[in-house]
């Protein structure tokens, strides 16, 4: 399988895509104004402790002050236990006689600012890496408690051993734990060698200084997405590509090699077609090769995924039919998974098959394109109803998510009112403020399809109101206004 990876950037947004045998299977989207704070390791000065609150403000160089609570200050513990765990039982020092204004601290945003709050930190600093997060001031080996208990002593016993005498704190997160040993001895090298930038910067630099900024989407691609199919990793911009380089060099040499500046006349998505993958990835209907479709749904809920034969009539009998449209349907299932980010719970309908083996070979099928996907999937068998329930890890927002939002006339039903229900709306409001109120006139303000059908077919039952209430009721047509908003104003 041969894996490319493209990387399309621009000042205000990066967008990579992976490209397999020339189709698309992921796409990653990263906007510079939405890059957030969290995970940011800032040298910050202690600008006021506040007893009463145990609190204190920290000026990490932000327009607005951070706030560190007391339960957030860091101490070593004595028997390298997790330290969320051991600081449950015991009593807290108060703050006042941990901090005092002017210090410098080592401090981490663990929530961006929100309005008129100012970021929330913590003066315990954990760095993430693929497959491990590192915790350099405690001595605490960890497994994540998502991997099944019956692992976890393995893993955490091969974790130790790796880790050695140089000391930290490592927890195992829930991707690491099908890793090699080399994988994670990568790593943990990574991990380390982060660490020890931030001491030298804290070191050298005055306070109010930002000393690790949490890896970029163009370094995350050399981090998370290359792996031994990578064959070239190509971007189109020369000063990122420097930036890259020297990056990967330093900490990962094997996926800098594959790196290669994109010179082509051409922009460098226009070669896979990738803008056109985009704006299908948005779309609910996804056309199959044989003729057949799926129709996908998001909602806040679940995803449901329906699978339709369409025009595929090309088997010799109509079982046969179904299931080369069921087995094509895996395939695209499962790239539109990763195509678009979907998690959570994703139930899929394929199309019923009558006989069991033929079952069995499209979930045998589904499953071995799922195991491709880097998030973690879980896929079970068809229920009694006849579909596939599965999930899929929620790692970032979906491809909708980030690039749409609902839409401004139906509010993200995806359907809105008749011309002729909101004309109804109308009348039944009229009648309701005319036992309220009693106006000159009554004056419909509307969208014009509306108004054009109280002008023509439902004139007779607009002149009809207008003499049991004994007003006068005008129309206005307003372009602006969407299919059901209107205004009914007292004159």
């Amino acid at each position: 399988m041969q894996q490319d990876i493209l990387i399309n950037w621009s000042p205000q947004e990066t967008r990579v895509a992976i490209v397999e045998n020339g189709a698309v299977q992921e796409l990653h989207v990263e906007r510079t104004l939405e890059r957030g704070l969290v995970g940011n390791v800032y040298l910050g000065k202690v600008a006021r402790v506040l007893p009463g609150m145990q609190s204190a403000f920290i000026d990490i160089g932000l327009e607005r002050a951070a706030f560190l609570h007391v339960a957030d200050v860091w101490h070593r513990q004595p028997e390298g236990e997790a330290p969320p765990f051991a600081r449950s039982g015991q009593p807290q020092v108060p703050i006042e006689k941990q901090v005092f204004e002017g210090q410098p601290l080592m401090v981490q945003v663990i929530k961006d600012p929100i309005g008129t709050k100012g970021a929330r930190l913590s003066t315990q600093i954990s760095i993430a890496g693929r497959l491990l997060v590192f915790l350099p001031q405690d001595d605490h080996v960890g497994v994540s408690q998502k991997i099944p208990p019956e692992q976890r002593d393995e893993l955490r016993a091969r974790l130790q051993a790796l880790v050695g005498r140089e000391g930290g704190g490592f927890i195992l997160r829930t991707n690491g734990e099908d890793a090699t040993d080399a994988e994670l001895s990568e790593d943990i090298a990574y991990l380390r060698k982060t660490w020890t930038r931030i001491r030298e910067a804290a070191l050298r630099l005055p306070p109010m200084s930002l000393l690790h900024q949490d890896l970029s989407l163009l370094q995350r691609v050399l981090r998370d997405l290359v792996n031994d199919e990578t064959q070239t990793i190509r971007i189109d911009s020369r000063e990122q590509f420097g930036k890259l380089r020297a990056f990967g060099q330093e900490f990962m040499p094997a996926a800098a090699e594959r790196l290669q500046l994109y010179k082509g006349e051409r922009p460098i998505f226009d070669l896979y077609a990738i803008d056109d993958e985009i704006e299908k990835a948005l779309g609910r209907r996804v056309e199959l090769k044989s003729g057949g479709y799926l129709i996908v749904d998001q909602t806040e809920a679940l995803t449901t995924v329906d699978v339709n034969t369409g025009g595929f009539v090309g088997a010799r009998n109509f079982d046969d039919t179904i299931f080369k449209t069921n087995l094509e349907a895996a395939h695209a299932i499962a790239r539109q998974l990763r195509l678009r980010n979907l998690g959570g719970i994703i139930i899929v309908d394929f199309i019923d098959m009558g006989r069991e083996d033929h079952r069995q070979a499209v979930l045998a099928e589904f499953r071995k394109q799922l195991a491709r996907d880097r998030v973690k999937t879980m896929a079970g068998g068809f229920s009694q109803l006849g579909l596939v329930e599965m999930t899929r890890k929620r790692t970032r927002e979906s491809l909708a998510h980030m690039l749409c939002e609902p839409c401004a006339a139906c509010q993200g039903k995806g359907t809105v009112k008749t011309a002729r229900s909101v004309a109804y709306d109308i009348l039944r409001e009229i009648l309701r403020e005319a036992r309220q109120f009693n106006p000159r006139e009554y004056r419909i303000v509307a969208a014009p399809q509306v108004i054009e059908l109280l002008l023509d077919e439902e004139s007779q039952h607009l002149a009809g109101l207008s003499d049991f209430i004994g007003k006068p009721i005008s129309l206005q047509s307003e372009g602006a206004m969407g299919q059901e908003q209107y205004d009914i104003v007292l004159l």
